[in-house]
């Protein structure tokens, strides 16, 4: 079954103008007319088929791979809401990961929440490509608004009733 990258990377919402996902990897220019490229792929674990994080690249055209870091979805909790539902407990082959088996119509990544990782995204391609990131795009919406309880009504310190 197939990772259905392109709709995860889509899902990430990165704002990078030039890019594309070859396979199960997404490449971008972040700063046109630069050298310097992202690359990111979906790091695999011991587990068949199973995925636990990205790896983002900052890769030269002449010289290859210049940095790169991991990103574990643990770390990032991109399943912990999933994971808390379905009590799947830490140390087994599905906390925090996901594999190329899933519900038809689902992606495999179903339950993942992309903010952790977008966010370490952007701190990292900050110091490989400064300012790239706020001239791609304009700042993302919040999705909901918290929930707020009203104030309790103000009562007298000092007096008592009956």
């Amino acid at each position: 079954m197939p990772l259905q990258a392109v709709e995860f990377f889509a899902e990430l919402c990165l704002p990078f103008h030039e890019h594309t996902v070859v396979g199960n990897t997404y490449f971008a220019v972040p700063v046109p007319g630069a050298p310097l490229r992202l690359r990111i792929d979906f790091t695999r674990t011991i587990h068949a088929d199973t995925y636990g994080g990205l790896r983002v690249a900052v890769v030269h055209p002449e010289r290859g791979e210049i940095d790169a870091v991991a990103l574990n979805f643990v770390d990032h909790q991109t399943f912990h809401r999933r994971d808390e539902a379905t009590n799947t407990r830490p140390n087994t082959k599905q906390y925090g990961t996901f594999n190329t088996c899933h519900r038809a119509g689902r992606p495999p990544w179903d339950g993942a929440v992309t903010t952790g990782l977008r966010d370490a995204i952007e701190q990292y391609t900050a110091v490989w490509f400064p300012g790239a990131w706020a001239a791609s795009s304009p700042k993302r919406t919040a999705g909901r608004t918290p929930y707020s309880t009203p104030a309790p009504p103000a009562t007298h310190a000092g007096t008592r009733t009956r």
